[in-house]
């Protein structure tokens, strides 16, 4: 049974609508026929502000999906797991490791917020749902588990380190996608694609043998990319001929110029409070 209706909000993106909150982060808010999921939760600052201007209830969520552990995906946690008592939470074991980037020697720490580990701490055991492999959510949802880094011209889109000195690299392990069965198709929901934009999608066919893309949205991770990586992400992105192809967050205004290009209207600039309806 597909579902017949899925509904897609960006709840926090680097851009808003009026009246919304922008902050450098991603939540969507994802509606079927029945099921609420929160992917991401964006730093935590527009979280709350955003779902209650759109008119959101937090507290229905059932399922919290966190695509990676980094903290502007993941500081909005306390507050939804205060409002949605019965919430489960879905995500690599590798989301509380402590995480650094590096830009022209200054270190930064980008691991989850503190808060945010406390609140998972205290989430009774049978509501905490750690992803190793790929898991059904329902007969139509599901998480792609790690993803496989099979092509040549991917890598994890930053100077990411598992510690402050920049000795251990940090590939981003813990790096999910998740998807929806859709009719004749699949609708991706990426947070940064740090396993590759183009290795996420291909593992997700793998998946879903059969089944094209009809929808991709979400965080691409080209901000930083060569031009050898965007032209090769376009060129694959053309070969799968999806009907929608929606940037967030972390592409990068060039990618999303080259996308249109060769994309042409297919591709749209998600926005904090557009809604997608497939």
């Amino acid at each position: 049974m597909q579902n017949s209706k899925v509904k897609i909000t960006i709840l926090v993106d680097n851009f808003a609508g009026d009246g919304l909150v922008s902050e450098h982060g991603l939540s969507f808010w994802i509606e079927t026929e029945d099921k609420h999921i929160l992917f991401d939760t964006g730093q935590g600052g527009a979280l709350k502000n955003n779902a209650h201007a759109l008119d959101i209830d937090l507290g229905k969520t059932d399922m919290l999906v966190l695509s990676h552990g980094h903290y502007d995906h993941t500081g909005g946690i306390p507050d939804v797991l205060q409002m949605a008592r019965n919430v489960k939470l879905y995500g690599h074991p590798g989301i509380i490791q402590p995480r650094y980037s590096m830009s022209n020697e200054e270190v930064k720490s980008i691991k989850m917020p503190r808060e945010s580990m406390v609140a998972i701490d205290k989430l009774p055991r049978e509501q905490l749902h750690w992803v190793r492999q790929p898991v059904l959510l329902s007969n139509t949802i599901g998480i792609t588990g790690p993803i496989p880094r099979e092509t040549s011209f991917e890598d994890p889109g930053g100077p990411f380190y598992l510690d402050p000195r920049g000795k251990n690299a940090d590939f981003i392990d813990d790096d999910l996608a998740l998807w929806i069965r859709k009719d004749d198709g699949l609708i991706v929901c990426v947070g940064c694609a740090h396993s590759g934009l183009v290795n996420t999608l291909k593992h997700i066919r793998y998946l879903n043998p059969g089944l094209r893309i009809r929808g991709i949205i979400g965080g691409f991770h080209l901000l930083n990319a060569s031009r050898q990586r965007l032209d090769e992400t376009i060129i694959a992105l053309h070969v799968f001929e999806s009907d929608s192809v929606i940037p967030c967050h972390c592409t990068g205004d060039v990618a999303v110029t080259l996308l249109r290009e060769v994309l042409g209207d297919r591709v749209s600039y998600g926005t904090a409070g557009m809604t997608y309806e497939f």
